[in-house]
């Protein structure tokens, strides 16, 4: 079925805005784009008066086995198989919901991620396109080792790495240093050693796939974009020698601003555990003035959430773009961030990531426009993926 947007405020993702704009796609892709009129070739026309046209968004950073309770890794930890895939259903519907369309799930236990994709590309369920990677690569005790992989040396990270991609990984996610919702681990301290950092990267390289590393300290994260990650995430402690590695290496910075805010802000009185509290309280400065670094030195920046931790809850992606806006991105900036420049960072920005002829149809729609009211990205009135609408009342939670 063509479905046709008449009349729509367009931001193409890659820095355009058009007002009243026409969209024509169906599910083969983006058939028609511009001011002309195609309403003859259109089966479902939708006014887009009042309305904003964006790329389908996309989560670089989430954990849908989570659910954003006070304490969701005591729950991840505490899981069955068949209650972390429900949980785990529950949020890629809130994502999908929100105007999310694709999402990458930054490590679940049992590899749920890698089952639900399936379920969803299958057609059994419905939800966004996950790029999954099942269950992390960390050190012996290491951040999320409750959920993880754990390998120690060169050549056990090797087999790691070799079996999550056996299992279907998308990507490897790799433990670089430690992190705030695990107990007992200090959050910057490093973890992986470059050398393994290395042969994980190589493996994925060698099978075609792309790499996502936890580093939040200084020494970890350089660790990681030498050892040549393709994204680092959160990046809470960015030196100069650190943003100028990143700018050798292509390395792109996934922010997750929304994590340590929404734990800082609710706190041990809404049921967070101490240690994390206290973790994150010493990691949000310095991770905003890192970020604000990262901007200004025109780092790659795409947008990450961490949903599923503490209060960051899933289908709440305008609380990160908000913060990105509040430390300096402009509003082009911030689409760009969650559109074309994530897409980038997977590989398939030939595909998606902005709105062109010839791409998927990800599509959705928001109530005004985010240029005179930001708020408008907690407005999402439809969600179109590879033009298949999303936004109906079977996928209520």
């Amino acid at each position: 079925m063509k479905t046709y947007i008449q009349n729509v405020t367009l931001y193409n993702g890659r820095g355009s805005k058009t007002e009243g704009a026409n969209i024509l796609f169906d599910e083969t892709g983006i058939l028609g784009l511009g001011t002309h009129d195609l309403t003859s070739q259109a089966d479902l026309i939708i006014d887009g008066t009042g309305l904003t046209a964006l790329p389908g968004l996309i989560d670089l950073h989430v954990h849908l086995t989570m659910d954003g309770s006070p304490d969701s890794m005591g729950k991840t930890i505490a899981d069955s198989a068949g209650v972390a895939a429900y949980r785990a259903l529950v949020s890629a519907v809130k994502q999908i919901r929100s105007g999310v369309v694709t999402v990458r799930n930054c490590g679940s236990k049992y590899n749920i991620d890698i089952e639900l994709r399936k379920a969803i590309a299958e057609g059994i369920v419905k939800g966004p396109r996950i790029f999954a990677c099942g269950q992390p690569i960390t050190m012996t005790g290491g951040h999320c080792h409750m959920f993880g992989t754990e390998a120690d040396g060169v050549e056990e990270v090797r087999k790691a790495a070799r079996s999550k991609i056996k299992e279907g990984a998308d990507f490897l996610k790799l433990m670089a240093t430690g992190g705030g919702l695990t107990p007992g681990v200090k959050a910057g301290a490093s973890q992986l050693t470059e050398e393994e950092l290395a042969v994980a990267c190589q493996v994925a390289k060698e099978a075609g796939k792309r790499t996502a590393a936890h580093a939040q300290g200084n020494e970890g994260i350089k660790n990681a974009i030498r050892a040549g990650v393709t994204t680092i995430e959160h990046g809470v402690e960015l030196d100069d020698e650190a943003i100028q590695l990143m700018k050798e290496h292509n390395t792109y910075l996934v922010p997750t601003l929304a994590a340590p805010y929404q734990i800082v802000k609710n706190g041990t009185a809404a049921g967070i555990p101490e240690f994390a509290v206290r973790k994150n309280e010493e990691a949000m400065i310095p991770h905003r003035e890192s970020f604000r670094k990262a901007h200004m030195e025109n780092i790659k920046i795409a947008a990450g959430t961490d949903a599923g931790t503490p209060f960051n809850l899933h289908g709440d992606f305008a609380t990160e773009l908000e913060l990105m806006k509040e430390e300096g991105m402009s509003l082009q900036e911030v689409i760009h961030a969650a559109t074309y420049m994530a897409a980038e960072a997977l590989g398939i920005e030939g595909e998606t990531g902005s709105l062109e002829i010839g791409k998927w149809a990800d599509v959705i729609l928001l109530e005004g426009d985010p240029e005179a009211d930001f708020s408008a990205f907690r407005r999402v009135t439809h969600v179109f993926k590879s033009g298949a609408s999303m936004y109906m009342h079977a996928l209520e939670v």
